[in-house]
Parts: structure tokens; sequence; C-alpha cells
């Protein structure tokens, strides 16, 4: 069974541009009745679906699976709510061996929103912090890329 424990975080500044390339995504999600989270997406030239919980604390259960890009298009296309995700994303290598940062820069309904996530292996691992992060929205669930879907960040009050 794989875990998803992650921290998430506002950013500050652009700093995070120079450490990485960005590569493009597109990502919907499959309407649930039950909490559970079914998303696809096309990241570059693969896509995936992945299968998400509920959230405890900071940890979730997620299964991701590669699927052809043609089917993902279509899922896209034809079972996702609209609106969808869309984004840049940037993987930075952390100090820490084997964790990396994943900054997604956002476009269309929710640009101008950057958020960066840490995955980590278990809920006490400690990690430090690039001058690029700002506040810590672990747990805000409006930071959700499910929720940003239904709620778009040029709809917050600023």
């Amino acid at each position: 069974m794989a875990k998803e424990i992650e921290h998430k975080f506002t950013v500050k500044g652009d700093g995070y541009k120079l450490l990485s390339s960005p590569t493009l995504y597109r990502q919907g999600y499959i309407p649930t009745q039950n909490g559970m989270t079914v998303r696809v997406r096309i990241a570059g030239e693969k896509g995936f679906v992945t299968f998400k919980d509920k959230t405890v604390g900071m940890s979730r259960n997620e299964f991701e699976y590669e699927i052809p890009i043609q089917d993902a298009k279509q899922m896209l296309d034809t079972m996702c709510n609209k609106p969808q995700i869309e984004k840049y994303r940037y993987i930075i290598p952390a100090k820490e061996d084997g964790l990396k940062w994943e900054v997604d820069e956002f476009l269309g309904d929710n640009a101008g929103l950057v958020v960066a996530e840490i995955e980590v292996p278990t809920e006490e691992t400690k990690f430090s912090f690039p001058e690029w992060i700002y506040k810590e929205v672990t747990g805000d669930k409006k930071y959700n890329n499910s929720q940003l879907c239904k709620n778009p960040y040029k709809e917050w009050k600023k």
C-alpha cells in the first residue's frame, strides 16, 4: 500500500526557477461520492491515473498508474469535471537525501498561485527550508488541486 505524507507551503519570489526546468501538467478530477479523489493527469508526454483516499493528519493512501497519453487526453476531455488544472511543475532536490521539492506555478484561473510540496517518509521526518518557502498551508484544503478546480485562486478574496 502506498502512503502519501506531504507538507505544503506557499512560495515567495521566483528563486526556485533557477534550480529546475518546468514540465507542463494538465489534470482533472473524476467525480466521486465517497470522499475519494480520482485524478487524471498529463505530465509532459506521459499520462497517469491516481486514486487517493481521505487524508488523516498529513497521510493518505495513494495509488498512481501510468496510462497511455491518448487515454489520459480522452478521460480529461470526457470524464473529468471542468475547469481543470494547468500548471508548470519544477522538481528540485532537497538537501536531505531522497527528498525533493515539487513547486507548482499555476496557470489559467489559478494564475498567480505558487505552491511547494515536499513528500516525506514519516510525519516525523525533519527537512530544511529553501529561502523561497513562505508559509505552511498543510491541511488548508483550499490549496488542494481538487479544490482549486472548484474554487480557483482568482475567486479568493485578496
